[in-house]
């Protein structure tokens, strides 16, 4: 009769992590080791990396037939981070490990030849996994005991080595413990003060931060189109808790997150290059589908300098994660969710040979058009803020000085504070995020004050997804400007950011 043990560990299918229990079973045949559960490449080829790991370490490899099965069988599974749990496993069904050693203990990481234990990626959505399986405690490599200490409600071990581990199982000494988690320290991003003139593009990114709006800014080289897209992190609040916790399990997920600050409160800011794949913007890859810049901008900003130079494809990419909020990519082996819920904000030149000037351009009419016209009418539709950028005319001004960035900041959030009070029992938090047939309906303004948006309509100057939108950003002005609810002022003035000519 074959020996038996068992262990768990964690498989990702993107940032869900599920609790596998590994078995292994000794004897029954020919000398050998059989791997099944759906493993992908890696894991296969981790029963080469056990079996040479484990001899390297002092103990002996069993010269018997070894399958190892993973459960639930349906499940895929890959990567290397089920070493540890294997080689566990093995050493516990040929009777050097007891089995009550390894009960409700998850073991994470991949095992180099000589038994050395190599951190892997995702460490913290498998601590997750592992805390909601109710499995109480659980071993990673020590390099990344940093980011498991993130995680509160389980009995966490960190160790070196695959020695160090089995000392730990068979005699009790202790191993590396997560410290304590240090402060976030908010780097301050650059002064809004640094921007030049530009009192309409200020005013909308304002607009913008207050109510998570989508902006895009038109204008000339040197305008500061880059530098006020920077300066909107300054901004935003700090994040929720279960935001920065999500984030952080996106980064991790990605191999993205910092060491020396595991979790940031800071909204994200990430500013692809316009050369960038499709995969490295709303990800992808080969087989399991990895994270890209949409979900590492995840309650932040997604900042698309040189939009016009982004591929259609590219841009057309970005439409059903503006409205849903997740990105979802279908593989083989299923579909990853994975979260992307982001403000967009775009930067264009009006013209390909972008001069100082207007007055200079050389560009026919036609190429113009067909420069901008790659941002098409439905993700045009999507931004709801839009603004012009005009030539800087002096440095220096004789009149006030601009506003920094706690100036305007403070206003921020207190718009944001009201509108998180008078949207709370729906479960938004800001004006961006509230439906448009609710904003028709339970919230609906006077007759005389959704005129203008009427009469855009009759025009065909807005559809009914931008007269929403443009509802939304009537709101946050009216949050801005301490009212109850929009005015028609408020209402005119969210068309005037929405006016196509601006862009």
């Amino acid at each position: 009769m074959a020996a038996l043990a068992r262990a768990w560990s964690v498989a990702l299918h993107g940032v869900e992590g599920h609790a596998v229990e590994i078995e292994a079973a000794i004897g029954g045949g020919l000398p050998g080791i059989h791997l099944v559960g759906l493993p992908d490449a890696a894991l296969h080829e981790s029963k080469d990396r056990v079996r040479a790991a484990v001899v390297n370490s002092g103990r002996s490899w069993p010269n018997e037939r070894i399958v190892l099965a993973l459960s639930p069988a349906t499940l895929p599974k890959a990567g290397s981070g089920f070493d540890l749990a294997l080689a566990c496993c093995v050493l516990a069904a040929a009777g050097v490990v007891s089995q009550s050693a390894l009960e409700r203990t998850v073991l994470l990481g991949e095992l180099a030849l000589d038994g050395r234990l190599r951190p892997v990626r995702g460490v913290l959505p498998c601590l997750l996994a592992a805390r909601a399986a109710e499995l109480g405690r659980v071993v990673v490599p020590a390099a990344t005991l940093p980011e498991a200490a993130l995680v509160d409600g389980l009995d966490v071990h960190g160790a070196e080595s695959l020695s160090e581990v089995l000392a730990w199982l068979m005699s009790g000494r202790p191993l590396r413990r997560p410290g304590s988690i240090a402060p976030c320290l908010r780097t301050e991003p650059p002064d809004l003060a640094d921007v030049v003139g530009q009192p309409d593009a200020r005013h909308a990114l304002e607009v913008a931060a207050a109510g998570g709006h989508h902006l895009l800014m038109v204008g000339p080289p040197g305008t500061g189109k880059t530098m006020l897209a920077q300066r909107i992190v300054g901004l935003l609040p700090a994040l929720e808790p279960d935001d920065a916790l999500a984030l952080a399990a996106i980064r991790s997920v990605a191999g993205r997150l910092p060491e020396d600050e595991p979790l940031s409160t800071a909204a994200p800011f990430v500013a692809p290059h316009h050369s960038t794949s499709m995969a490295a913007l709303v990800g992808g890859g080969s087989r399991t589908a990895k994270p890209g810049a949409v979900s590492l901008a995840h309650r932040g900003i997604l900042f698309l300098d040189e939009c016009a130079e982004f591929g259609p494809h590219l841009l057309e990419s970005l439409r059903t994660p503006l409205e849903e909020g997740e990105v979802r990519l279908a593989r083989a082996e299923g579909t990853v969710r994975y979260p992307g819920r982001f403000q967009l904000i775009l930067a264009a030149n009006p013209c390909p040979c972008a001069p100082p000037h207007d007055r200079d351009c050389i560009c026919p009419s036609l190429v113009r058009r067909r420069y901008l016209g790659r941002l098409s009418g439905p993700l045009l539709d999507r931004v709801d803020l839009r603004t012009r950028m005009q030539p800087v005319t002096a440095l220096t001004g004789a009149g006030e000085a601009a506003e920094d960035t706690a100036t305007v900041r403070a206003r921020v959030l207190t718009a944001r504070a009201a509108a998180a009070t008078r949207w709370a029992a729906h479960g938004w938090r800001t004006n961006a995020e509230v439906p448009g047939p609710v904003l028709r309906t339970r919230f609906a303004l006077p007759r005389s004050a959704t005129r203008p948006l009427d009469a855009g309509l009759r025009v065909g100057e807005l559809t009914a997804r931008g007269a929403d939108r443009a509802l939304r950003v009537a709101w946050t002005l009216s949050d801005l400007a301490g009212l109850d609810r929009p005015e028609r002022e408020t209402v005119e003035m969210a068309l005037y950011f929405r006016d196509r000519r601006a862009s």
